[in-house]
């Protein structure tokens, strides 16, 4: 997988326009300024394009494969119609399934509760917990995070290989869980190269595209991964549904992940008071209640934006972004940025700092307060991956106030900026700008901790 770096003209290649894009918020220091939302890993804004389809559709909301009246039909036309679009924005195979969830966590939950008996589940810790809890249950093997891509690679051959042997004299089921690009660093993961030692080693694999399909285009078939799990509200459509999408036959096979209407194909009671159940193998088998039609609606609307725009425009362009914000870091001494890779591994617009002789928290309060800047601040749901690059101990905690990033010091937690389609020039710009000046001047306010969090005092 391969990020372009080719520059682009940015009076051409404009953002795509987003909710929120107009908003003002108050400064402590006076006045107002257009919001910079630059927290994108955690939620991206709406697109145009997904609030207006989704307005348009309302007022024809009906219930989903319940009724015979006209809104109730046109809702699962409309339904179904979204899972065929992200089946083909994912480069779906003739066999695969689309699954609604309700996020990536969701889905990941869902796929554990399909493993076969007896699965043994590998997963790396530098993986989103998304990722690395759902498999507690199962026979699990956390491995270490890898320095390069090609350790990733080594480290996932010789754990596949050395795994138990069945009673039979055989290997079982496995399932290898991995990231597409970091939530913490952005880094692009070699999934096409884990994806080839899994299936040489008879394990399947799932992609937690989460952080991927918001930037850069992914095919299921083309990365020859088992399944994929990506979450709308990370994909400019924050309605509340995610996907999980890709062989069939464990979800087939398993119970249901919900079990009540909508998932059930017959229902019959027995003489002995019971009842019998015969489940769907189709999607529905895990799509238990009335779906999220809005939701899915809102995914496929995204996914037309997005490929309408084109790929090549969109990577080009947040490229472009990412080179401003690392360069700009780069002059300023004080700030580490965070890698697994290296500096010339490809990423996506996720970048993780510290700033020495400040407290993380401080920091990302401070350039909300004093420059309208909202990033990110701690350990992203990604712990065991950020303590190691920080190299802390789990049980330290810092204060807001108390430079825990003093020099020759190790910062206890992190500061995120994000970005994507929507992002114009001038919120990075300004980001750097405010970087710059705060690690040079200082804050021009005070803060204090207030429920763990650093805000400005009054």
């Amino acid at each position: 997988m391969s990020v372009s770096t080719a520059a682009t003209d940015r009076s051409i290649c404009t953002p795509l326009p987003v909710l929120g894009r107009d908003v003002t918020v108050p400064l402590v220091t006076g006045g107002e300024v257009t919001y910079a939302a630059l927290d994108y890993a955690a939620s991206a804004p709406a697109l145009q394009r997904v609030w207006d389809d989704v307005a348009a559709y309302a007022p024809y909301y009906g219930s989903v494969h319940r009724g015979a009246g006209y809104l109730s039909q046109l809702s699962t036309e409309l339904f179904e119609n979204a899972r065929a679009t992200v089946a083909g924005f994912l480069g779906c195979r003739p066999d695969d399934q689309v699954v609604f969830t309700r996020s990536t966590t969701d889905s990941l939950n869902l796929l554990a509760r399909a493993l076969p008996a007896g699965c043994q589940v590998f997963v790396f810790e530098t993986e989103h917990h998304a990722s690395l809890l759902p498999w507690q249950d199962a026979d699990v093997t956390y491995l270490n995070a890898p320095r390069t891509p090609r350790q990733a690679v080594e480290t996932l051959e010789r754990a596949l290989a050395d795994r138990t042997v069945s009673a039979e004299g055989g290997h079982g089921p496995a399932l290898v869980c991995v990231t597409g690009a970091s939530n913490v660093t952005g880094e692009l993961w070699p999934v096409r190269e884990l994806a080839a030692a899994a299936h040489a080693h008879g394990a399947r694999i799932v992609l937690d595209a989460a952080q991927l399909t918001p930037h850069h285009p992914v095919d299921i078939a083309d990365l020859d991964v088992d399944w994929i799990a990506f979450s709308g509200h990370k994909l400019y459509a924050p309605f509340g549904a995610g996907v999980l999408a890709g062989r069939a036959d464990w979800l087939q096979a398993a119970e249901p992940y919900l079990a009540g209407g909508g998932a059930s194909r017959k229902v019959t009671r027995r003489t002995d008071g019971g009842v019998d159940v015969e489940w769907h193998d189709s999607a529905a088998r895990h799509e238990a209640g009335s779906p999220n039609v809005i939701g899915a609606y809102s995914i496929a609307s995204a996914c037309k934006a997005l490929t309408e725009a084109g790929w090549d425009t969109l990577v080009a362009r947040e490229q472009d972004l990412v080179r401003t914000v690392r360069e700009g870091l780069a002059e300023v001494p004080e700030v580490r940025v965070l890698s697994l890779f290296g500096d010339d591994a490809p990423r996506v617009g996720v970048i993780s700092f510290v700033v020495e002789g400040w407290n993380s928290s401080h920091f990302a309060a401070a350039l909300s307060a004093e420059y309208g800047i909202g990033v990110r601040d701690g350990l992203f749901c990604a712990h065991p991956l950020v303590r190691t690059l920080l190299g802390t101990d789990p049980q330290a905690q810092g204060e807001c106030g108390a430079p825990e990033a003093a020099p020759g010091e190790k910062s206890l937690n992190a500061i995120r900026v994000s970005f994507g389609a929507g992002t114009p020039d001038e919120h990075v710009e300004r980001f750097v700008t405010a970087v710059r000046e705060l690690v040079r001047d200082g804050a021009k306010w005070q803060y204090r901790t207030e429920d763990g969090r650093c805000v400005p005092a009054v």
